[in-house]
């Protein structure tokens, strides 16, 4: 849908968009993008999965990305984001962004619009069917965080019905869990340390925590339905195929979504929506209650969507594998990012692209030394990023620039494309993201977090080769350059001189070699310190690697002793050159006005390489020319009188 010609935009905020919750209602949106061709633009992060805070930072800083200037409208799903903070930040945006919102079960924000499924209702019929029709009095239970909307009107459901039929709920008897199969454990374990006899049912505020709560019982040796009923709330895939089937709530999560966006194009034309839209759930009673399961007689389509979902997942394990494997052997970041392009239609999406900061890599240069890792990219993205990886369709391309403002590396065709921003990251540090357009894969696949972080893990690796081969050269250079004047060092002299020697050796020709020695440098020292010692000795540095063209290397030998070596030398470059050394040393003492000279004694000589004579052996006699130069000259010749 357009208006006034321009492709209606919309922003989804969401978290961990490969659980069933959230794929639901993203079924309803996708459904809705396609019918009335608007972009969406969907924004997640796995924030909260694997307890490393670290970790977490760098999967919400893909919230930051959003610039909602670029948007028409925003969905808020944020009752699937556990981190307080990053909740209450992306409100505050979405309230200051004068936007169209709604939001998904957000009873607690009404100053947007709000989507709900009724949760009080269905979760109700549950208790009291338990309650009443499996005569249960003493009654457990297993909640989410009280400061999801969702959980609060759960449990305070629970409550009611337990109040309405005169139970008492002992305290002891609830734990406050985060949605996760993990809680449902710890619940169990809880239960029975608290000393109280085990209950007659532990009602769920969700599948995810209801299928633990029946595994961890029937490993401490009691039997679900026989000896304690439990339930849930979600009717996920693994609870109506689970043995014993899960009595839950079965809620119209598609719709959900569905109506958000309806809402949301209804607010962006002008029109008015209702404040509040409920959608009802309904109760399912089966095997884990003791009642006869729906579902018993439909083996055959369980058969074909177990097989599905195992052959997708051994589809994907092999992927993973495969990716993870070649990825390893790389070395550069243009072998990492051709690694990943040949895996990239096994995604089966339209376009997928892999945007990186544009510092990325972090290489240790003179830029990068000294900084901490707090000066690293870790909150939001830098101003300009690249696309290294542009897959679009089977062609590949990529672009050098672009500004993170524009999230998409480049503009998507026309309308009814879903999108997936997904963080790249090194737990903390940002490296950049994702985009997955029109594929399924983020959603339907239980490996797109692990291939996500596998990259993210490649690239990491890619960035510390580069640091480390930085530093490698960093050290090479200590160890080859002299850090007072700048040039090789005597160790470097060696390593590069012998290459010169054996090249001249083996082609016959001569070499030239020169050795300088500084005069009067312990006069300096002695009358004007050893700074300007040190700056003499820089300045006669610099005069010696003027000096050095057309293949010529020079070194500080030790101390006040200077070394040039050339090679394919004649008799008249070495008269060249001690003509180059003295007029640019006048020059550089005429340009520098201190109170003495800069001067130095020069031997030189141009010799064809006998079988018997090794460099020091020729070094040897430049220096003797040298001194023999030396010895003609009076030292105090070369202070100037103030």
């Amino acid at each position: 849908m357009t208006m006034d010609g321009k492709i209606i935009e919309i922003a989804v905020i969401v978290a961990g968009i490969d659980e069933e919750y959230q794929n639901g209602v993203l079924e309803g949106m996708i459904a809705f993008a396609k019918e009335n061709n608007v972009n969406i633009s969907c924004f997640s992060a796995f924030g909260g999965v694997i307890a490393n805070s670290r970790y977490d930072i760098g999967e919400y800083n893909i919230y930051s990305l959003v610039d909602y200037s670029k948007f028409d409208g925003i969905i808020l799903m944020n009752n699937t984001i556990n981190d307080p903070d990053q909740k209450k930040q992306i409100i505050e945006k979405a309230r200051s962004s004068g936007l169209p919102v709604a939001v998904l079960d957000g009873g607690d924000l009404p100053e947007f619009h709000n989507i709900r499924i009724d949760n009080s209702s269905a979760m109700q019929e549950i208790v009291r069917h338990v309650i009443k029709e499996h005569g249960a009095k003493t009654i457990s239970y297993v909640s989410g965080p009280l400061a999801n909307p969702e959980a609060r009107d759960r449990y305070e459901a629970f409550l009611s019905v337990m109040a309405e039929n005169g139970l008492a709920t002992d305290a002891r008897r609830v734990y406050f869990g985060e949605f996760r199969a993990i809680d449902g454990r710890r619940a169990v374990s809880s239960f029975i340390s608290s000393g109280l006899t085990m209950p007659d049912a532990i009602v769920c505020a969700n599948d995810a925590m209801a299928l633990a709560v029946i595994s961890e019982l029937e490993r401490s040796g009691y039997r679900v339905p026989e000896d304690i009923i439990v339930t849930g709330f979600d009717n996920i895939y693994n609870a109506r195929h689970h043995c014993p089937a899960l009595t839950t709530v079965s809620r119209p999560l598609s719709e959900a979504g569905y109506k958000a966006c309806e809402t949301v194009l209804k607010l962006i034309g002008g029109g008015a929506a209702e404040q509040d839209i409920p959608l009802e759930a309904k109760p399912i009673f089966t095997e884990s209650c003791g009642c006869r399961s729906v579902f018993a007689d439909d083996m055959k389509l369980y058969k074909k969507s177990a097989y599905k979902l195992i052959d997708s997942c051994r589809t994907d394990i092999s992927l993973l594998n495969r990716m993870t494997s070649e990825l390893a052997e790389t070395e550069t970041a243009e072998e990492n990012i051709s690694v990943i392009s040949r895996f990239i239609s096994e995604l089966e999406c339209e376009r997928c692209c892999i945007c990186l900061c544009s510092e990325w890599n972090g290489a240790f240069n003179e830029k990068w030394r000294g900084r901490t890792n707090d000066e690293y990219q870790i909150h939001g993205y830098t101003k300009t990023m690249s696309a290294p990886l542009i897959w679009d369709k089977g062609e590949i391309s990529s672009v050098a620039s672009f500004q993170s403002a524009d999230m998409q590396p480049e503009p998507l065709n026309g309308g009814g494309n879903v999108s997936y921003f997904l963080p790249l990251h090194f737990r903390e540090r940002c490296l950049g993201y994702y985009v997955v357009t029109n594929g399924d894969f983020p959603i339907k696949s239980l490996l797109c977090h692990s291939l996500m972080m596998n990259i993210s893990n490649s690239i990491e690796n890619i960035r510390k080769l580069l640091n480390l081969n930085s530093v490698i050269q960093e050290l090479d250079r200590l160890y080859v350059i002299d850090p007072l004047c700048g040039i090789f060092n005597r160790n470097g002299f060696i390593r590069e001189a012998d290459i010169l020697f054996r090249q001249c050796k083996e082609n016959g020709t001569p070499l030239l070699i020169s050795f300088i020695d500084m005069d009067g440098l312990k006069i300096i020292n002695d009358s004007y310190g050893h700074k300007e010692g040190d700056f003499a000795l820089q300045r006669l540095a610099s005069v010696i690697n003027e000096c050095c063209k057309n293949g010529r290397i020079c070194a500080r030998f030790g101390g006040d002793e200077f070394i040039i070596v050339g090679a394919d030398a004649e008799e008249e470059d070495a008269e060249a050159l001690e003509r180059s050394f003295k007029s640019r040393l006048e020059s550089v003492n005429r340009m520098i006005g201190k109170p003495y000279e800069v001067a130095a004694s020069i031997g030189t000589i141009v010799t064809e390489i006998q079988p018997d004579k090794t460099l020091f052996n020729l070094i040897t006699q430049a220096d003797e020319i040298m001194y023999e130069k030396k010895k003609r000259k009076k030292t105090s010749r070369y202070l100037r009188k103030a």
